[in-house]
């Protein structure tokens, strides 16, 4: 009977959430103070139901309980015991209770770390938030029921989708959902100001380290996405601009430009609408990738199939969400005032041009995604918008988003004198500029592109390196929002030099080897030993070996993989990668060619590792800045910088 406990817990979790979405923003509204106290225990309450449901669902995998449909239809008997713990988010209905179980996770944190706000902003905030829990958890239950009966129990189930088993995959779907929904809570924060009609640094200083944690979130979770499909998908690349990562990328932009927006708020006053706007179009964006991936309407390896009333539910909700917010936003957004004036050289302006730009490339990453949706609904044709659109455009727009860059930190709020900050400059550009001419002249392909890799990587590094010794000079510490600040940005240096120099001199060949044969790729000697048939526990292999030699030293054996998953029979790839600090080798087995020969793809790919690690900087840099001791002050006043 633990499937009907589970289908209880989540009733009960939907009747708390009920509560919790009106009696708090009543009390509030009325001044009841009995109402505004529900919110806090209906927080938690509602937490404990969504764990025991997830609790009871993850045990129905274990144990095998073939009787419950999503049980059967993602796994069986053969999947090793840790991707039966993953198997619960798997697919669409396990996915949607962890996505339930994370909004439950935020909202309790925020009903656990508001204890120092007036009772009637954290009653609305929670208010909000249980609106949203209510959303989701109907969805769940009425289209999406994780626990539905499959009698009488099949004998065997399924089987997990091979795409997903693989160690990434146990961590990238939670990271990503704390990033995804943990943009609900600047969300309600901003509909809660809304609703008070007051937008003071009180409320963004408190607010500002739930963002910061999100986005951190989210770009790990984005990190190891790319990193799993790199190591998974056997093609070799880290981005291909697909729908559903464009669905996380969206609110990946507008989180970085709502992170600064913020900034300006709470330290000058600034920026008031903006903030609120950002805050909005964020988590809207969280809800749209939600529809994408779950409305059927996108062919993605990362997608969940889903039925048209899934869709319908998810894009009713989502309009009533955005409609109601954007109503309430043209409502009283005009009453806020836009804060002490500023120069057009200033802090300020520079910040302003940073969103401006985010927010465009948004909106292009958005057209880009949707268009071709619209269109084919509409009946205007089949139209493909591919990474060439894409790629041309992003660094269109942020070509002068990375010049700019180094400035900003540098300049002062209010009025600056853009001449002395360029003479602080100047020396980190003549750098930039010189290596980018050495890596012109010794690159042995795609050299605008290596050149172009290296001076936006020392432009940016160097400008931060200078604003790190000024602060310290001046100073004589840092404090943490400024290290989490000067993290991000080197972490984004970081990115810059390993994805543009994987762009510039990846090599790749596609061969057709017999056993004793080699080959030469760059400066690398790969022999083929041959393919021999391997069993794992849920598959049979195809397992290649190949001697990885570089100048005729042996280096490492590499042994590429095709896997045939006995639910199903579903083929995959299992890539071969040695991995460096300086770049990665990469093998993946191809089809057999007959006569004992198979199709080898081979890449030699300079720095790859450089873009995880560039995120892992960025999303440290948001973790660091959400610690700063400042965020917890109780006082109305802005701080300075």
């Amino acid at each position: 009977m633990l499937p009907e406990l589970g289908q209880v817990a989540l009733i009960l979790a939907l009747l708390v959430s009920c509560v919790q979405a009106v009696l708090p923003l009543a009390g509030a509204q009325r001044g009841t103070q009995a109402w505004m106290a529900v919110a806090r225990p209906a927080a938690y309450a509602q937490l404990a139901s969504v764990l025991l449901a997830f609790v009871v669902l993850t045990a129905a995998f274990v144990g095998q309980d073939f009787s419950v449909k999503y049980v059967a239809e993602n796994s069986n008997s053969l999947l090793p015991i840790v991707y039966r713990y993953t198997a619960v988010w798997g697919s669409h209905e396990g996915s949607l209770l962890l996505w339930a179980l994370v909004l439950a996770l935020w909202t309790a944190a925020v009903a656990e770390f508001s204890r120092a706000l007036p009772e009637r902003v954290v009653a609305r905030v929670l208010g909000v938030m249980g609106i949203i829990s209510v959303g989701f958890l109907s969805f769940l239950i009425f289209t999406s029921n994780p626990f539905a009966r499959l009698l009488p129990a099949v004998a065997e189930g399924r089987d997990l989708n091979p795409l997903l088993q693989d160690p990434g995959m146990i961590i990238h779907p939670p990271l990503l959902y704390l990033g995804y929904v943990g943009f609900a809570v600047p969300f309600a924060f901003a509909i809660a100001a809304l609703l008070e009609g007051e937008v003071d640094a009180r409320w963004l200083r408190w607010t500002r380290p739930w963002t910061n944690v999100a986005w951190a979130f989210l770009t790990g979770g984005i990190a190891l996405g790319s990193w799993w499909a790199y190591s998974e998908l056997g093609w070799g690349g880290w981005w291909f601009w697909d729908p559903v990562e464009n669905a996380s990328f969206m609110p990946w932009l507008a989180g970085a430009a709502l992170i600064h927006s913020q900034a300006v708020t709470e330290k000058r006053g600034s920026f008031r609408g903006w903030t609120l706007l950002l805050a909005i179009a964020t988590f809207s964006l969280s809800l749209l990738g939600t529809f994408l991936v779950r409305s059927g309407v996108l062919t993605s390896v990362h997608a969940f199939a889903a039925d048209p009333t899934r869709g319908l539910f998810v894009l009713v909700f989502l309009g009533l969400v955005v409609g109601g917010s954007l109503l309430l936003y043209a409502l009283r957004a005009p009453q806020f005032d836009d804060g002490a004036p500023f120069a057009a050289g200033s802090r300020e302006t520079l910040l302003l041009a940073n969103n401006v730009l985010l927010g465009a490339a948004c909106a292009m990453v958005a057209l880009g995604t949707l268009y071709p949706l619209l269109a084919d609904a509409l009946e205007l044709g089949k139209i493909s918008v591919g990474p060439p659109y894409f790629s041309l455009l992003f660094t269109l727009l942020m070509t002068p988003l990375v010049l700019l860059l180094p400035f900003g930190p540098l300049f002062k709020w209010q009025r600056e004198q853009a001449s002395r900050v360029m003479a602080m400059l100047l020396p980190w550009a003549a750098l930039a500029l010189a290596g980018g001419a050495a890596a012109f002249f010794l690159a042995p392909q795609g050299k605008w592109k290596a050149a172009a890799a290296i001076v936006a990587a020392l432009w940016v590094a160097g400008g931060t390196v200078r604003f790190v010794w000024s602060r310290l000079r001046a100073q004589g510490r840092m404090t943490a929002e400024m290290l989490g600040m000067s993290l991000a940005h080197f972490g984004l240096a970081v990115f810059l030099i390993g994805a543009l120099m994987v762009e510039a001199l990846n090599v790749q060949r596609e061969v057709a080897l017999k056993p004793g044969q080699h080959v030469e790729v760059a400066d690398y000697g790969f022999s083929f030993d041959g393919v021999a048939q391997t069993q794992g526990p849920n598959y049979i292999a195809d397992r290649a070996t190949v001697q990885l030699s570089r100048g005729g030293e042996p280096l490492q054996t590499l042994h590429p993989e095709k896997r045939a998953y006995a639910g199903g029979g579903q083929v995959m790839t299992e890539s071969a990668v040695r991995a460096g600090v300086l770049g990665d080798v990469y093998v993946a087995l191809g089809e057999s060619l007959g006569d004992g020969a198979w199709a080898v793809r081979i890449q030699v790919k300079p720095m790859v590792r450089w873009i995880w690690a560039g995120a892992v900087l960025m999303a440290l840099g948001g973790l660091v800045t959400a610690t700063d001791r400042r965020f917890r002050r109780r006082s109305r006043e802005p701080q300075p910088a």
